[in-house]
Order: structure tokens, then sequence, then C-alpha cells
């Protein structure tokens, strides 16, 4: 197989590129950072930052990851993903603490791509990735409760964990402002329903329209509802360069939380890779586009941002306003740095119903609520095990230990799979005298016996070669693995055992049809030199004719 090259997408695009390509990336770079800039607050608040360090990450990340990129369509910056896990790190180590994750997370990315592992990403089951996913999305939800429903708790109120937040709610529900559940119910219907206006609604994005209504319902009615401005201060200057402060007493939690980053970084990016391939019928570069997502993380961090990666939603709006090279995703960072030295200030307007109801609808795109229903009726018993409890631990507990423990059940399950289709069965023997002719039937000499293993012999099915019996009579027993794709030491060791046990009994074996893999392996454990080379045989005529002259 022909390896990747490691190049930037940008350069082969650069090659035939023309005017008539650069309009089409000019507009549709425009539009997406439109569509980027309310997300991006949004998706910073619920991450726990502040507005800025949303804008910051979709500048420095998006062009970065854009420029460097494996992708041809791909844009990137803050996700609904990251909102909880990056909360998280906020609440427990701080800004810095984030920081040092996000540049740990970039520079494992970095090594990742340099190895050339891109490909093992698609080694994570459908399963876990959906139920992951859909558990985001339900979080996400949860921490925004308060905003769209306007609830005050009192100082002190933990609010970490997503248990913790729901249970903030419930106590806090008396606290109910009406008016911002009002606010926050007119911009969901908004999001929903602008879609559907013919023509506009497809240019200009719901997020834009509802941020507007939010701010003419606030300011203009005069309405008591939190804005971004009552809570966070806001900076209109461009992002500066800044190394956070090291501290190895916090290296346990950098190196955890850096790695949680750089796992999901790497998933959320080459499955969005792979909706975009599917969309312009193109081919991406796994392994480029992890460099280029570690490149763009760690940029992230020194200039403020939070962890970045490829957004699905933005990269299909691009695609769809005729964006086709990384142009485009350079573009919309561009795009971003005038907005952000321009009209940053005017965010402060924006209610928090409003970034609540935005933020409502992302987790509604992204759950996949149908193929997670379709999972649930379709899928077998042991996959919806897999999905329902990789869900409910990124609930419950965190990303983490959601796919560790998903992993070791789907693994669990794959190797019970794999030991269920591990069979040793015996030949049906028949006299040519008396039974009818069969040219699938093949004569078997006396005190000589066939056995057919099929499937892979590993640890989870290494005993099945002891299910083999043997009568008094039998002097030679021929073993065909033709169907035995592979062979691992526990395997070799229990048949070992069995051979050495046969040779005690004076019964000789004879190999057939053993594959390239398992061949290697009884080679090098000395074990065809236990038998002799010259029992080991390629066609079943051939082990059967050799059982007939030393039997």
């Amino acid at each position: 197989m022909k390896k990747e090259k490691l190049e930037p997408m940008l350069i082969g695009c650069l090659k035939n590129y023309n005017k008539q390509q650069f309009f089409k990336d000019l507009i549709a770079g425009i539009i997406v950072a439109v569509i980027a800039l309310p997300l991006s607050i949004a998706l910073a608040l619920a991450s726990g930052v502040g507005p800025n360090e949303g804008i910051y990450t979709a500048i420095v990340a998006g062009f970065l990851i854009s420029l460097f990129g494996g992708s041809r369509v791909q844009i990137a910056g803050p996700t609904a993903a990251f909102a909880t896990i990056v909360a998280g790190i906020v609440a427990t180590d701080g800004l810095d603490g984030l920081m040092m994750a996000t540049i740990f997370a970039g520079i494992i990315l970095l090594v990742m791509g340099f190895l050339r592992l891109g490909s093992l990403i698609r080694f994570i089951p459908y399963t876990i990735t959906t139920g992951f996913t859909a558990g985001i999305a339900m979080t996400i939800i949860i921490g925004q409760l308060k905003d769209f429903l306007g609830l005050t708790y009192p100082a002190g109120t933990k609010t970490i964990e997503t248990l913790d937040k729901l249970k903030a709610v419930i106590a806090n529900s008396h606290t109910l402002n009406t008016q911002a559940l009002i606010v926050g119910i007119i911009c969901v219907i908004i999001l929903v329903a602008w879609p559907l206006v013919p023509r506009i609604g497809e240019v200009v994005p719901g997020s834009l329209i509802a941020v507007f209504a939010g701010i003419f319902m606030v300011k203009g009615l005069h309405l008591h509802v939190n804005t971004i401005g009552d809570l966070y201060t806001i900076k209109s200057g461009l992002p500066t360069f800044h190394v956070p402060v090291l501290h190895f007493n916090e290296m346990n939690h950098i190196i955890s939380n850096g790695t949680t980053i750089a796992i999901l970084a790497a998933i959320e990016s080459l499955l969005s890779c792979v909706v975009a391939d599917s969309m312009i019928n193109s081919h991406h570069r796994s392994n480029t586009e992890l460099i280029a997502q570690g490149i763009g993380n760690i940029g992230s961090a020194l200039f403020g941002g939070i962890p970045a990666t490829g957004a699905i939603a933005r990269t299909a709006a691009n695609i769809k306003n005729g964006g086709r090279t990384p142009i485009a995703g350079m573009i919309h960072a561009v795009v971003l740095v005038l907005v952000l030295i321009i009209l940053m200030p005017y965010a402060s307007l924006i209610p928090m119903p409003t970034i609540a109801a935005i933020l409502f609808l992302v987790a509604y795109n992204m759950c996949g609520y149908k193929t997670f229903i379709h999972l649930i009726k379709t899928a077998p018993k042991s996959d919806i095990f897999v999905l329902v409890v990789t869900f409910a631990l990124t609930v419950c507990f965190d990303l983490v230990m959601a796919i560790a423990v998903g992993m070791v059940i789907s693994c669990l399950l794959l190797m019970k799979r794999l030991a269920d289709e591990t069979s040793v069965e015996g030949w049906v023997y028949y006299d040519p005298e008396t039974d009818p002719d069969d040219i699938e039937l093949k004569h078997v000499p006396d005190n000589v016996r066939v056995y057919e293993i099929s499937g892979p012999m590993f640890f989870g099915a290494a005993d099945a070669i002891t299910s083999i019996t043997l009568e008094e009579s039998t002097k030679v027993l021929v073993i065909r693995m033709r169907a035995v794709p592979a062979l691992d030491a526990s395997a070799m060791h229990s048949l070992e055992d069995f051979t050495k046990g046969c040779l005690k009994k004076g019964v000789k074996l004879v190999f057939s049809h053993v594959n390239e893999q398992p061949r290697k392996t009884m080679k090098k454990a000395g074990f065809i030199d236990l038998v002799g080379e010259d029992l080991f045989l390629d066609h079943i005529d051939e082990a059967l004719e050799k059982a007939k002259e030393i039997a």
C-alpha cells in the first residue's frame, strides 16, 4: 500500500488555482465566518471561558489547520465535543492548566501524525463514537439549562460535573426567570424556523438572526435578563502571545487532560474529514491532518485560545457555499480577525438565553438521535450494550472513562465472537464400496483420522484443539488448517501440548494447507521441527497420501 504524503493539501490545491475558485472560496469563507462567530462565542462560554477565547481559537487554530491540513475543505475551531471537558479542566486547573494540557495534546497529535497513526482511528467502533457523541450532546443541554431558565444559584454551588449541574437545576428551579425563558424559547423557534425561509434562510445563518432578536428583546424591551457583558469581560484587541506557567506538581493532570484532548481532537477531526470527503468525492490525508491539528492546538493555546478540531457543521457549510480549497478556511479566520477588531464589543449585548438556545440546537444536530434509535432497534444486543454504556458513562462521568470502558467491552465481545467462530470438526467417513460416489468426499485410509480447524486460533479459542478425540486404533492424525488465518502464542502452546500428547501415544500428525502467518509462528516456536517438516503438506490429497504411507 502506498504511503500517504505528509504534505499539506494546500500545496496541491494551489497548482491549478484560478480566480474563479478564489471568488468561490472568498464567499464561502465569509459565510462560514458569519456562522462561526456566534457559535465560537457560545461554545467558549459553554467551556467555562470568556467569549474572546472562542474567537481566538477560531482565528488561530482555524487558520493554521487550514494552512497545514490534510483536507481540502476542513473548517476548524472550538466545537461542542470539547465543551464539558474544557469546562472541567478550567474549573480544576485554571486557564494556565488548560493551556498546558492543550499544548501537550498538540504534541501528542504531532507525534501521532509523524508516526502515521491516523489510520488507527478506524478501529474505534461506530457504537462508541455514536454513544459518546450523544452523551456529549446531553451534557451540553444539561449545562445550558441554568442560562435558558434564568436560574440563580447560591454562592459556592458546585457545578463541575454534569450530574452536579442537573442537581443544581432541580434544587434551584424555584428561581426561574420567566423573561429569560421567553427569550430562550423565542430564540429556539427562530433557530428552527429560519432555515425554512426561502433563499435568505440558506444564506444568512439562523444563529445570527437569533442573536439580533435576543438583543432587541432584552435591550429594546428592557427585560431583566443576563447578557454576556453582565457576566464576562470582552476585549476587542488581537490575541497576544502568552506562554503558560508550568508547575511540575500538576504534570499528572496535564498529561491526563492532554491525552483526552488529543484523542478527541483526532477522532472528531478525522470523522469530519470523512464526512467532507463523501460530500466532495475527495480523499483526505489523515496523518497530515493530525499534524495540522497538533500545530493548530499549540498555536491556539499560545494565543489564549482553547482546544480546537474539525467542525462538521462549519465544514459542511463551507462545501455547500462553494469552498473547495483550504483558502476558504484561511479567509474565514481573516474575516473573524476583522470582526474581532470592529464588532467584538457588541457581543456583550447578547443575552445568555440566546447563547443557550444556540447550544441547544448544536447539541440537537450533533446527538444523532436517529442513528442512536436505529442502532437500538437493529444492532446486536452486545453492540447495544456498548452504545448505552458509552452514552451513560459520558454523561455521568467523563469521555475518557466512556471511551476506555467502551473499547474494553468491544474488544472482549470481539474476542468472544471470534472464539465462537473457531471450530474443530472431524470429517465424515464413508466406504467407497457401499456409499454412493460423491466428489466432495475423500476416502480416508484405515487408522487415519482427519480434523479440520476453521477460524482464528488465538487465546480466546486456544482450548478448541483439545476437543479432538482419538480412537485407540488411530495411528495418524491429519489436521487441515486451510481456514485458519492466524495463530497466536496461546493457541500455539495448546497445539504443542496436544501434539506432544499424541506423540507419546504413538500417533503421528500430518498438517495440511497451513497458511503463511500460522506457519511462521510454528517455525519460530520450533513446532515444525518437532513434528517434521516433511509432514506439512500443501494439499489435503498430499496429506492423505502421506498419512497412508506412515499409518
